[in-house]
């Protein structure tokens, strides 16, 4: 029950990395000097490294994939199992006249047959574009359209999402039979043994991601056979995973984060996937399923971190020894409570959809507070000043094109002007800001986009909402820039409460107040509003649809609102309150 391999040159490369990264991997000034990134011109990580994992005896009846749904039933697949089943949906897949190079819209939950179809895809050589399920008609029509999709799988009751999506693609659907669409169980009939139709080039295209849109339209991402599969060993690395972990990432499918901890990372080390499968986040169940899975190795993004330590952090008796952050800049206050009741410190990591991580705290090593570490083996960073596009101390979070790192995409689809952008003066551009210290450790400041001048100092947002996460009344914030007549611009905070806490002045003066104690005077929190965030169906805030909220509730050219009175929807200024002036 096993794929038919073209050659294993790569795989010998492949593997002498990895086992380098592995017995190196509290050693970061040796994994950082001595590591290459492996040169691979022909490399198809389905076939020759999963399906070496699913025949090795060291690995074939370790434990894959473990699903567990909410009603508390499981689901778990070897190395073995998921690597003949996805032969077998491969076999369906090609009879179904799936070809290599051909883009599959792949729209599935946290389920099996999502795994076994990206699996399958990568040993046909087709081109996977994962999709949210939370995606509308009209997203879907851009991905098709876009994305030239030829082949759909999706689940059941999502089909009806494509009765007004047009073009000529083949429908799957995973589930209860669907009239009009292929059905995807059929694919057990197929063999298990699978035979490649050719060689898979290392620069051939594997994924296509529709970015999350924070500031505009979503950018087309392409990454090849080796830029994930093989570019993330940097986030193995970055997490510490190692053969035999149980490593459980919250991230939802049809996002970059769900490839890098939920299939790439983990599989490169042999580590099982574990998925809580749940239709609402609840963190005390959350934390059940992490104390009775005996979970190695957790990564979460900030938002799932504020609300678990919310909860009863200590139900979990044996709290995984590997816990990271990543998605957005963890706050101080949240690592603080973490090792508090878990004896362990979070691991700040920074990446991207265009990359694998590029820089993170690796373990073994110094945690900075409020710093995401250093760069990672294989990754050379430079911090570029924006005005002067020299190297500086601070500045823009950029990419030596020169020593190109394997993990970068090969570039923004069909996009010429983004591509010129993103590569101009020999650099890749992340478009975010960071300062580095003389110990080499890179703190993150903020997109550049988000950055602001108020009386002429420059705010970083992370900054000021890091403070205000620290106040218990505090679940989320966002700090944008709010027009201001005089000032130019003053901070301004859209804060949603924690439980128990109202929208109330009370509540809004021991904000301001306790801002007021932590921050420079310039960097004061001036105004407050309790609200919504406004998120991208990813979860990252959209601060751009803030910034212009602002400038329609305080434009420059008005006659400026007299001090003592506030903006609708239950804005606060601190010029409201007598109290602060005390």
């Amino acid at each position: 029950m096993t794929s038919q391999v073209l050659g294993t040159d790569g795989l010998a490369e492949f593997r002498a990395v990895r086992d380098f990264l592995l017995t190196h991997r509290e050693d970061y000034d040796g994994a950082y000097a001595g590591f290459r990134w492996p040169q691979l011109a022909e490399f198809n990580w389905a076939l020759e490294w999963f399906d070496h994992l699913g025949a090795d005896p060291d690995s074939a009846d370790r434990v894959a994939l473990w699903i567990v749904e909410q009603d508390g039933s499981q689901r778990r697949q070897t190395f073995a199992q998921l690597s003949a089943r996805s032969n077998q949906v491969a076999n369906w897949l090609r009879e179904r006249g799936v070809a290599r190079g051909d883009r599959i819209v792949l729209m599935l939950g946290n389920q099996i047959e999502l795994w076994e179809t990206m699996l399958a895809a990568m040993k046909l050589g087709a081109v996977v574009i994962p999709a949210t399920t939370l995606l509308a008609p009209a997203d879907l029509r851009d991905r098709i359209t876009r994305g030239q999709a030829r082949y759909v799988v999706v689940g059941a009751t999502d089909t009806d999402k494509f009765a007004d999506v047009p073009g000529a693609y083949d429908r799957i659907a995973v589930g209860a039979p669907v009239e009009g669409w292929a059905h995807y169980a059929d694919s057990a009939q197929a063999s298990t043994v699978f035979v490649p139709d050719g060689v898979t080039h290392a620069s051939d295209p594997l994924l296509l991601y529709f970015t999350s849109g924070t500031t505009a339209a979503p950018k087309l991402v392409e990454h090849t056979h080796v830029s994930y599969p093989v570019g993330h060993l940097s986030t193995m690395y970055w997490i510490g995973l190692t053969p035999g972990d149980v490593h459980l990432n919250i991230s939802s499918p049809g996002w970059a984060k769900h490839a890098w901890s939920n299939v790439f990372a983990p599989w490169n080390a042999g580590a099982t996937v574990l998925v809580y499968n749940y239709s609402r986040f609840d963190a005390a169940a959350m934390l059940a399923q992490i104390d009775r899975c005996g979970v190695d190795s957790f990564c979460a993004p900030p938002t799932v971190w504020r609300m678990l330590i919310q909860a009863d952090l200590a139900v979990v008796r044996n709290p995984p020894r590997k816990v990271v952050g990543a998605g957005e800049p963890l706050n101080p206050e949240v690592i603080e409570q973490v090792e508090k009741a878990w004896g362990v410190r979070i691991r700040d990591g920074f990446g991207q959809t265009e990359t694998t991580v590029q820089i993170g705290n690796s373990p073994g090593q110094l945690v900075k507070p409020g710093s995401m570490g250093r760069p990672v083996p294989g990754y050379r960073v430079t911090l570029v000043d924006v005005a002067t596009g020299q190297p500086a101390d601070e500045g823009e979070i950029c990419l030596d094109l020169a020593r190109r790192p394997l993990g970068l995409m090969v570039g923004y689809r069909d996009d010429a002007v983004r591509n010129a952008e993103a590569m101009a003066g020999g650099y890749y551009h992340t478009g975010d800001v960071a300062s580095r210290d003389a110990d080499g450790y890179i703190t993150y400041i903020g997109r550049a986009d988000d950055v602001f001048k108020a009386s002429d100092y420059r705010i970083s947002p992370f900054e000021l909402e890091s403070v205000l996460i620290e106040h218990p009344a505090v679940a989320e914030a966002a700090v944008v820039p709010s027009p201001d007549a005089i000032r130019l611009a003053v901070p301004k905070a859209y804060v949603v409460l924690a439980d128990g806490y109202e929208p109330d002045r009370a509540t809004a003066l021991s904000i301001l107040r306790h801002a007021r104690q932590q921050l420079a005077p310039y960097k004061r929190i001036r105004r407050l509003e309790f609200a919504e965030l406004p998120k991208t169906i990813s979860g990252k805030i959209r601060r751009v649809e803030l910034r212009r909220r602002e400038d329609t509730l305080h434009p420059l050219s008005a006659t400026a609102v007299p001090a003592g009175t506030s903006a609708p929807n239950r804005e606060y200024r601190d010029e409201d309150f007598l109290e602060l002036r005390e």
